[in-house]
């Protein structure tokens, strides 16, 4: 394999990536804790763009339970999106893991 066809196939990973991670920062990604008392949703960018939580749960005198309850729909809805972000990068990599190669690029 010549220098030209390897810096060619990096370019076009390159560029898939980079498509890829565009439309997963257009995706949203929903979180739901407690039974679905919690709800939230957050953006591909990992930012959260809804919060919607049963108000039989709101309690002045335990601001720790929806505390926790919100915590855990974030992350449920970070795990989805760290999925669908790693599945897209081994999809445009041909499954060849990156994290751990130092790439001059």
């Amino acid at each position: 394999m010549n220098i030209q066809n390897l810096m060619r196939q990096a370019q076009q990973m390159q560029k898939k990536m980079q498509e890829n991670q565009a439309n997963i920062e257009k995706q949203e990604f929903d979180g739901v804790s407690g039974n679905g008392l919690v709800n939230l949703k957050i953006m591909g960018t990992g930012l959260v763009k809804k919060i919607s939580i049963d108000k039989s749960i709101i309690n002045p005198d335990d601001g720790e339970t929806l505390e926790d309850l919100l915590m855990i729909a974030f992350n449920n809805a970070k795990e989805k999106l760290d999925k669908v972000t790693n599945d897209s990068v081994s999809s445009a990599t041909g499954g060849i893991n990156l994290k751990n190669m130092k790439l001059p690029f």
